[in-house]
């Protein structure tokens, strides 16, 4: 049985792909010797943010990028940034069945703290764990392990939910179920090759596969 959900963040609860897609764009306008372009950004998203700029721009020092990428993003959020449908009612039924309920992101926490005030979804979550408190991000599967232990959770009885393979690994590699998300920007095709646990279409899907009824 189900107990605890831990959640990835963007392009899984809190729809932030176009700020993440448009702060590259502005981050790297100029920069490259060929334009960056959302085809190019897709596929990384779910990395942190500070290998993506390495990756882009083929540099160690990536600093300067990343505070250009940060100051944009900072100032574009509420603006770009919604929950993604079901969401809130989703994460009210599971927090109401006492099932515990974590993010954890490869995002830094002044960002994710915004997106779930901003969705009106802080309040279910029982941890939050960033970019900034591991030292290895997903697919590591430190994220889901600190995560469990902060909420008191055991590894069976667990599962994660995610939009990238990144998540899904770090699922596997932690030992948990995995629901992907078809909602991804990435495709079907693309989840499915890395054998999620489980596909939703839409995230009330997960009261079933919780265990968890209408209320």
């Amino acid at each position: 049985m189900i107990q605890t959900v831990l959640f990835d963040l963007d392009g899984t609860i809190v729809d932030t792909n176009e700020l993440i897609i448009q702060s590259f764009l502005h981050t790297f306008e100029g920069i490259t010797p060929e334009p960056i372009t959302r085809e190019h950004i897709i596929p990384n998203m779910g990395r942190s943010l500070v290998d993506q700029m390495k990756f882009f721009s083929g540099r160690e020092e990536v600093e300067d990028l990343v505070q250009k990428y940060r100051a944009y993003n900072l100032d574009k959020h509420d603006e770009l940034v919604t929950e993604f449908p079901g969401v809130k009612e989703t994460l009210a039924k599971l927090h109401t069945a006492g099932i515990k309920l974590g993010v954890v992101t490869s995002k830094v926490r002044i960002t994710t703290e915004m997106g779930l005030r901003l969705c009106g979804l802080y309040d279910y979550f029982g941890t939050i764990i960033t970019v900034q408190d591991v030292n290895n991000p997903k697919p590591d599967p430190e994220g889901i392990r600190k995560a469990l232990q902060l909420l008191g959770s055991d590894i069976e009885g667990a599962m994660m939910v995610g939009d990238s393979h990144y998540d899904i690994e770090a699922a596997h590699n932690a030992g948990i179920p995995c629901a992907a998300v078809a909602w991804s920007l990435k495709g079907m095709e693309y989840l499915n090759s890395y054998n999620p646990t489980y596909i939703i279409n839409d995230i009330r899907e997960l009261l079933p596969i919780v265990g968890v009824g209408e209320m």
